[in-house]
């Protein structure tokens, strides 16, 4: 968390307009209370933990007020403060109120944010917040490559964000890693199936040539489907569908102008992370399992060879356990 918003807090562009379009009143959505828990955070965490997290801040600032809860979420040793793991604070119009590692941005807007790929986090965050609230999704700069191709060049990794509104004006977060989610792996498993199957779909393409998998790929009962509904999907490098099991009809078309509701174009940033060796990007895309209603997705894009590539993804409520839809 600390290295977004450093990194991350920096490039976005949707409007207010467009960020607050449909947006309810929150008031009533954080019930009222007389007491707060303080947090006690592990250094694993589950997302329900994570939720909790935020919620107790939340609460927090309802009991103490609203100055006195962004002066506790500025301290690098408050209530809230635990490693790499804090509050920030927005209002609803994107200006930075409260981070405990970054005081010099505190009072700056930065509602045109995006990650490295384009995703425009604090839009996402402000729209999921004013909505009630629920869990998020970006990229983070590490130290560390990609986790299917030691020779990608990406360097940034998925972190998930829970958002919460305190009241309609005013709203905060926090954040954490996969690799700090408490499950028995060092990723969790909807995110080791995806990588297996995309590690399946590059070897395969090797071995049997890109016609041959691009028939499998398309097809919706074959080996690029899996019992999770994890699939495939076949790009070349100007974002023309070669093949995808659920979106037939687009096939010889190019989605390399395809945007979200917030203003990234999709099929477009990831040709270039393939291009580019390959790596994490987090979008927005319907979900075939949830009537296509769109969601955050985590995906992996992969080269084939220079013609093209491959990707697939895990929906954001795989890893969470609830559905946020945008």
């Amino acid at each position: 968390m600390r290295n977004w918003h450093v990194y991350g807090i920096i490039c976005l562009m949707v409007t207010v307009a467009v960020l607050l379009a449909g947006c309810s009143s929150t008031d009533q959505a954080v019930p009222t209370v007389t007491t707060a828990r303080s947090a006690v955070v592990p250094q694993q965490m589950t997302p329900g933990d994570l939720r909790t997290y935020v919620q107790d801040a939340a609460l927090y600032a309802q009991v103490n007020g609203k100055a006195a809860a962004i002066r506790e979420f500025s301290k690098k040793d408050g209530k809230f403060s635990n490693g790499n793991l804090y509050i920030y604070a927005y209002d609803t119009n994107g200006t930075l109120l409260a981070h405990p590692f970054h005081e010099d941005l505190v009072g700056q807007n930065w509602i045109n944010v995006t990650d490295i790929r384009g995703l425009h986090v604090i839009a996402i965050a402000n729209y999921t917040a004013s909505n009630g609230g629920g869990f998020i999704a970006y990229l983070e700069p590490s130290p560390a490559g990609g986790v299917i191709d030691k020779a990608a060049r990406d360097t940034n990794v998925p972190m998930i964000g829970y958002v919460y509104p305190v009241d309609s004006s005013w709203w905060i977060g926090s954040g954490m890693s996969l690799s700090n989610i408490k499950v028995a792996g060092p990723v969790p498993e909807p995110v080791t199936a995806m990588i297996n199957l995309e590690q399946s779909g590059a070897d395969y393409g090797l071995k049997f040539g890109k016609e041959t998998e691009l028939i499998e790929i398309t097809n919706r009962s074959g080996k690029f489907v899996d019992a999770q509904g994890h699939y495939l999907t076949g790009y070349d490098y100007n974002g023309t569908v070669l093949a995808h099991p659920y979106l037939q009809d687009a096939i010889g078309k190019s989605l390399i102008s395809r945007k979200d509701k917030f203003g990234m174009e999709i099929v477009r940033s990831a040709a270039k992370t393939a291009r580019t060796g390959g790596g994490y990007v987090v979008f927005i895309w319907p979900n075939p399992g949830a009537d296509n209603r769109e969601e955050i997705k985590i995906g992996y894009m992969l080269p084939v060879d220079q013609t093209w590539w491959i990707g697939s993804g895990v929906y954001l409520s795989e890893i969470t356990g609830e559905p946020d839809y945008l």
